[in-house]
């Protein structure tokens, strides 16, 4: 009886740890991903931002987090669209 409930206690130890395991792994690639694509799109917003206005100064810098919160179909035309003085003003409301 005692070696049984040790068995079973190690198989469901065993097999707990795998599924954490599973889990953890399963969230940092989720989380990895997510990071790599908003990094991705913040590189996207910077090179727009110094192809139309040829710097990023800090006033361009201090808006590309807000940008961020729209998708890249509304942000791409706003930067092309827009001038400097128009998207500070539309993103720091």
């Amino acid at each position: 009886l005692q070696q049984g409930l040790q068995q079973g206690l190690q198989q469901g130890l065993q097999q707990g740890l795998q599924q954490g395991l599973q889990q953890g792994l399963q969230q940092g690639l989720q989380q990895g991903l997510q990071q790599g694509l908003q990094q991705g799109e913040r590189l996207v917003i910077e090179n727009l931002l110094k192809a139309r206005f040829g710097n990023l100064d800090p006033d361009l810098s201090l808006i590309i987090d807000r940008i961020l919160l729209l998708p890249v179909e509304e942000f791409t035309p706003l930067i092309i669209n827009s001038s400097r003085t128009e998207l500070i003003a539309h993103f720091s409301n």
